[in-house]
């Protein structure tokens, strides 16, 4: 109880120094005076835990894979072991956890989380660093693909922003699963923050550097990606780490049309042009998003109300969808985005896809009798000025009485959509008769709807994608 009154009493001084600015601010405060801070011990594991620090595993991880190993350590009489469980293991698929001190610690003074390690094997550790605390996370850091040997290295994972950690909680953290399924153990010795002197050169990155540019509507919202923090080691090599987006500062040129908070989160508001930009400990960040927003969105046409029997549908919010395996294919080099229900606006889920060459939605599992069905409806906006030789050519692909791919009972047709029939920046509805997909010789196990345009046309958004009759 000493400790707790202690504390207390401190409280008590430190309201009746407010209270007295209040009164007069003329007063200057005592020399007694004693303001609350939080330790700014840098030890994690050295020969042991540091007082305060808990042990918490991450969910579906296997359990016991830390222990404190009394045989095996850099120096000292012990070392932290990590057994990473073998694929299929049923206590655990993977490895991970964390180690936070719940009390908070000051580590504005360090510019380094530091270590010893060695493996069992040259292996690759999938995620490792501190800022973990299964709260906000604030200011997480994570060291990315980090190669460990079976001698003893020391790493080192720089501080993005050393002034921004007055409060951190979350000291270590780890997530490492098995190398080409097999289980492997590694150690962690000498685990630490330092002020090591020679982490320089900083070079923040959002976007991954990249100088982004997107077309948007209002009420979209979207988030800061590819953010990190670079620095030149004294061994001369760059060490890049993935930092969380509170180590930023970031900006927009026009406030009235996006908005971006201290969470890298972007609201577009308004109609027009703005840039994003960010800083990290003063120093601009590499990379950009230029936002054009186009106004108001336009919803897709509202499908009209059929009966379920009459209905397959792929993708729409107005009917219920079978079950898809992807919408899309990620047939790279021809098409990179991930597609899906990629926007969302008042509740309207819309596919978009960019640099597509071609593309697929499949649903396989099962896949789709739509012999009864006599159309394909799909509404498509492209987003880019459309010329004269563009097209979209819809192609449907049936996997025959083995409902497999190959086999040799495959069929598929295609319709193509001359670009005269699209618009810019407006929905097409396109209501095509099942019979027109010549080729497609049956109906009976449709399972692929691709989009193809063989790069004439990059950007369209896609909505409410089933077959009717």
């Amino acid at each position: 109880m000493k400790k707790e009154r202690n504390i207390y009493s401190k409280i008590a001084l430190l309201l009746g120094f407010i209270l007295a600015l209040s009164v007069g601010c003329e007063r200057e405060v005592s020399d007694d005076v004693e303001f609350a801070a939080f330790g700014n011990n840098p030890d994690v594991f050295i020969d042991g835990f540091s007082g305060g620090l808990e042990y918490l595993p991450f969910a579906g991880s296997k359990l016991d894979a830390f222990t404190v190993d009394s045989d095996e350590s850099y120096q000292g009489d012990s070392s932290m072991r990590f057994d990473v469980p073998n694929e299929g293991d049923p206590s655990g698929s993977f490895a991970g956890a964390i180690f936070p001190d719940n009390g908070g610690r000051d580590l504005t003074g360090y510019d380094a989380l530091t270590f010893w390690a060695k493996a069992t094997k040259a292996a690759t550790i999938n995620e490792i660093g501190f800022g973990n605390d299964f709260g906000a996370n604030k200011f997480l850091v994570t060291k990315q693909n980090l190669r460990i040997s079976t001698t003893w290295t020391k790493y080192i994972i720089p501080i993005p922003d050393p002034f921004k950690l007055t409060v951190e909680k979350g000291l270590f953290w780890y997530s490492e699963g098995p190398e080409d399924g097999d289980g492997y153990t590694f150690w962690i010795d000498e685990l630490q923050f330092e002020n090591l002197g020679t982490v320089a050169q900083p070079q923040p990155a959002i976007f991954n550097g990249v100088d982004e540019t997107s077309q948007t509507f209002i009420g979209i919202t979207s988030t800061v990606i590819g953010l990190t923090q670079t620095f030149n080691l004294a061994t001369g090599i760059d060490q890049t780490v993935t930092a969380a987006p509170s180590y930023f500062t970031f900006s927009s040129t026009d406030v009235d049309v996006a908005r971006v908070n201290e969470l890298g989160e972007i609201a577009v508001v308004g109609t027009g042009t703005a840039k994003i930009t960010a800083t990290l400990g003063g120093v601009s960040a590499k990379g950009s998003l230029t936002i054009e927003s186009l106004g108001t969105f336009l919803a897709a046409p509202t499908p009209p109300a059929r009966d379920a029997g009459d209905v397959i549908s792929i993708f729409s919010d107005a009917y219920t969808n079978v079950p898809v395996d992807f919408y899309n294919g990620f047939f790279a080099p021809f098409q990179t985005t991930l597609g899906g229900a990629d926007l969302n606006i008042n509740g309207d889920n819309i596919i978009k896809y960019t640099e597509l060459n071609f593309v697929a939605s499949e649903f396989k599992n099962p896949t789709v009798d739509a012999t009864p069905m006599t159309h394909l409806h799909v509404d498509i906006q492209v987003q880019e000025a459309i010329d004269s030789g563009d097209f979209i050519r819809i192609e449907l692909g049936d996997f025959g009485p083995n409902s497999a791919f190959g086999g040799g009972d495959d069929s598929s047709g295609s319709v193509t959509i001359d670009g005269t029939a699209l618009l810019n920046n407006q929905w097409v509805s396109l209501d095509i008769p099942l019979d027109d997909f010549s080729g497609l010789t049956s109906r009976s196990n449709l399972a692929q709807i691709f989009f193809i345009s063989d790069a004439t046309i990059s950007t369209i958004l896609v909505d409410n994608m089933y077959f009717y009759r």
